[in-house]
């Protein structure tokens, strides 16, 4: 059987078709990308391709627990029930907490807010969402009145000039990329801008590449304001008829930058780079900017918003073809969290608590008997609070703050401390599970039933396709529960998900009559087969336009009092952290191509851990020059608050006096490597979001050390080392590891003897490098693999994953050969380019050197680059320069 379904991933919502086995627990037969998807036309990242990969049964939690015991789910919701009841009594509703994820369904989402917000009395309801968009949706709100993203992914291959600020969409939105990218080679006069610190994959189709100065890119676009006005491009028109508040924009433009020496000077690029984005800007009517967590991530990344719409709104480049300022959320459903008012500041379909009634509206439609009546404590505030003791009991559902939040140090006392932790995960382990006092068993992608929206307002179904595993339940369920043991039956009867989505497209609709932007009511009798077969749609979706919506105002009517859009006055700030003599490095973070937040997915699945295999941190040539610090060598990282172990990668891809490292691994993976940890607190006073993009940090070579790694079966118990980190194999596990012990080898080996009984060693050993190799082999088996060196730059092991634990009988000579570095009737295909096709560095250097000199023909012979496109980047290093095909 085929079925239709949305991928879990980041907020480009891509649609993948699978065919279910005959025996549905045992899982899909292929899995592709639905070529009827709006989103993707058929195209799937490496991430989604391989998504049966990941529904792996090992660490599936498949039963509640309660202290790490097993226990029935009516014991588990009786024990929630009893303290939440409780504590309300005698602390009051605020002393209750939900933390929710991106990656639960709306209707999930729907249900914990009514259960917070209308039942329990309190607003204590936020998100992970919170450190990914909450400050592009204070810029909409604050300019249009509503949390409005106007553009859809048309609006990217249709504008003439593509402005990409603080978005790597090559690695994070790779589908979307590709279509930006086929766009631009159909027309090359198209002109597209990277405004980032760091240079990119996303720089590759870049026309003007701005490494500006990291947090200076309002200054950027209050420059365009002024040049819009020097230039007469302003839509006069447009700002008398459909806007408000222009004069006092431009006042604040020219008092802070009044010259574009002033704002290369700030920004810290070239004016000629300035000189030329602003005839761009000039001459192209139809312009898209493209913002992501570059821009939100910041103690003033509202601000930054504004300062990108007013441009917009001052040349009238909204509501059109081609045109308008385009955020670009992280998580697949965090446009459905923010209209089911997933965050502490909403309410419910777009309303919030500062709306004058919403409150009254809102509680009339549920019939709450204890309605919330002021926001509640957002991200960073709500762990202080449980750390201080306001709140008493938490409940987390599908995240894991003890890697994601700033100073993850804080997070853990905060949670050591609260009474009650309830987690509502897929997974035993985590790092945030290990603080649970219960653990329910959630529903993985597969498994759960629901719809999600996209960046670009489109609402698809995430279809349950395969058998619950265990005791596993949707979230939605578990909170109806708890919901009727506390008393509150009548508004948590829901028996199916259908219903959930018919009640939350009613209250869209509910005295609605287009006073809010958000509004689905044509759904609000949607049977249960139609909701099952429901497509794609962009809403709103009302009885005048069932068939959904484009693009947003584009009659140039806003969701204001007086139905004009707003100018907001910027003053440019720089991020609240600035270096000193102690911490003279700026810390930028961010994601990798193959992986997927804290990895709790993705880390599952060897070929995703191929790419890159182990945290870094990149540091520019000129100071690793000054640090004596190697290519691949493990660095300490410090910042006030605490220190990490990572390798290095040496780069001029970052500033000089700039690092970056990705956010992904978790203790679960490597020792000493959650760079979260390293960022302070610092928030954007308006949205509440996170400058989780900026640290400011030191750096220091670490000395002593030898490196190596062990490929074994079942890794053993680690020892005592300066750094580790665990990769999946195919058929096994790497450690990956720097010790300055002396006896390390003898330690690693006298573990792995433990594991296995009647084995022998080979060994092998370099003098003039110096190298150690040891195999063990166990009834002509290799069960383990170690080898350990000086330099940090260690052999490749690309081939030994493919060979090592494959053969049935491994004779001595074959192991001799092992040891010798020498492939055995194996291709060293050399590091993983394109995670797709699995494409090595070595395969790609053969052909280049055998004639071939196009990326079209490499993809041709070896397939490289042709399915998501996300590895193209990296192929044309290995081409000439003068022959990259273009």
């Amino acid at each position: 059987m085929t079925a239709k379904t949305t991928c879990p991933y980041c907020g480009v919502g891509c649609g993948v078709k699978v065919t279910i086995a005959d025996d549905p627990s045992k899982g899909f037969t292929s899995l592709e990308g639905d070529d009827s998807h709006p989103a993707n036309l058929g195209k799937l990242c490496v991430k989604g391709s391989n998504l049966a990969a990941t529904l792996v049964q090992d660490d599936r939690l498949l039963q509640p627990k309660i202290h790490g015991k097993d226990v029935l789910w009516q014991d588990a919701a009786d024990h929630i029930a009893e303290k939440i009841t409780q504590t309300i009594a005698q602390y009051g509703p605020d002393s209750f907490a939900f933390y929710l994820s991106g990656q639960i369904l709306t209707e999930d989402y729907y249900v914990a807010n009514k259960f917070a917000k209308g039942f329990l009395g309190t607003a204590n309801v936020d998100t992970n969402s919170r450190l990914c968009m909450a400050s592009a949706v204070v810029g909409y709100k604050r300019a249009f009145g509503s949390d409005t993203v106007p553009c859809s992914y048309e609006d990217l291959e249709l504008c003439d000039l593509l402005i990409m600020i603080g978005s790597n969409a090559a690695w994070t939105h790779p589908i979307l990329f590709q279509r930006i990218a086929a766009a631009k080679a159909k027309r090359p006069n198209m002109k597209v801008v990277v405004i980032d610190p760091r240079k990119t994959a996303t720089c590759d189709i870049a026309d003007l590449h701005l490494a500006i100065a990291p947090g200076s890119d309002a200054a950027i676009f209050n420059f365009l304001l002024l040049e819009s006005q020097r230039r007469q491009i302003l839509d006069t028109h447009y700002i008398k008829q459909h806007t408000k508040g222009f004069a006092n924009a431009l006042w604040a433009a020219q008092k802070h930058q009044p010259n574009r020496a002033e704002v290369a000077k700030f920004c810290d690029v070239a004016e000629t780079d300035l000189a030329q984005l602003s005839q761009w800007w000039c001459d192209t009517p139809k312009t898209v900017s493209f913002y992501s967590q570059g821009i939100n991530q910041s103690s003033s990344g509202v601000d930054k918003c504004n300062a990108i719409i007013n441009c917009h709104l001052a040349t009238g480049r909204i509501g059109k073809e081609g045109a308008g300022p385009f955020s670009i959320t992280g998580q697949p459903n965090a446009m459905g969290g923010r209209e089911v008012g997933g965050l502490a500041n909403q309410l419910a379909a777009h309303m919030d608590f500062a709306t004058p009634g919403a409150i009254e509206t809102v509680q009339r439609f549920w019939q709450a008997p204890n309605m919330a009546t002021e926001n509640g404590l957002k991200a960073i505030d709500m762990f202080q609070a449980i750390e201080s003791g306001k709140i008493k009991v938490v409940w987390i559902m599908s995240t894991n703050p003890l890697v994601s939040l700033p100073d993850t140090e804080q997070v853990r006392r905060a949670l050591e401390k609260c009474e009650l932790v309830i987690v509502s995960d897929c997974k035993v382990h985590t790092d945030t599970t290990a603080y649970a006092d219960v653990l329910l068993p959630a529903l993985p992608w597969s498994e759960k039933d629901g719809t999600v929206t996209n960046s670009e307002r489109r609402i698809s179904r995430q279809r349950g396709l395969l058998p619950p595993l265990g005791q596993a339940k949707p979230d939605w369920w578990a909170i109806c529960q708890v919901a009727q043991k506390m008393g509150y039956r009548a508004g948590f009867s829901y028996r199916s998900v259908d219903q959930i989505f018919r009640e939350h497209a009613a209250l869209s609709g509910f005295e609605n009559n287009g006073k809010r932007d958000f509004d689905i009511s044509y759904f609000n009798q949607i049977s249960a087969d139609e909701y099952e077969t429901l497509a794609p749609i962009q809403w709103p979706v009302t009885p005048t336009q069932p068939k959904g919506t484009a693009r947003m105002f584009e009659d140039g009517k806003f969701f204001t009092k007086d139905g004009k859009a707003s100018f907001i006055p910027i003053y440019p700030e720089k991020p609240v952290a600035q270096t000193t003599h102690e911490f003279p490095f700026i810390l930028n973070t961010g994601r990798v191509r193959d992986q997927w937040h804290t990895m709790t997915r993705t880390g599952d699945a060897a070929i995703l851990v191929k790419h890159i295999s182990e945290p870094y941190l990149e540091i520019h040539p000129e100071d690793a020059a000054k640090l004596n610090v190697q290519d691949n060598s493990v660095v300490e990282v410090s910042s006030a608050l605490q220190s990490l172990k990572l390798r290095a990668k040496v780069s001029d891809q970052v500033r000089p006096q700039n690092l970056f490292a990705p956010i992904h691994w978790t203790r679960q993976f490597a020792s000493q490597s959650i760079v979260s940890s390293l960022i302070p607190q610092a928030c954007d006073v308006l949205s509440g979001q996170p400058e989780s993009k900026h640290a400011i940090v030191n750096v220091k070579a670490v000395q002593g050390l030898r490196y190596g790694y062990v490929l074994s079966k079942k890794l053993p118990n680690l020892p005592e080392l300066d750094y580790w980190c665990r990769v999946p194999l195919e058929k096994g596990e790497r450690l990956d590891l720097a010790s300055n012990r002396p006896d390390i080898i003898e330690v690693l080996c006298a573990q792995i003897e433990q594991q296995w009984s009647k084995g022998n060693w080979l060994e092998y050993r370099n003098p003039i490098r110096p190298q150690q190799r040891r195999v063990y082999i166990v009834d002509e088996q290799v069960v383990a693999f170690v080898l350990l060196q000086a330099s940090p730059t260690l052999p490749s092991t690309s081939w030994l994953e493919d060979q090592l634990f494959s053969v049935d009988a491994m004779t001595e000579m074959q192991g001799i050969a092992l040891l010798a570095g020498r492939a055995v009737n194996v291709e060293d295909k050399g590091a993983v380019v394109c995670s797709c096709f699995q494409i090595g560095s070595k395969q790609i250097e053969q052909a280049v050197r055998s004639g071939i000199s196009s990326i079209e023909a490499l993809g041709k012979s070896l397939k490289c680059g042709t399915n998501c496109g996300s590895c193209i980047p990296e192929i044309k290093q290995f081409i000439p320069v003068m022959e990259v095909a273009l």
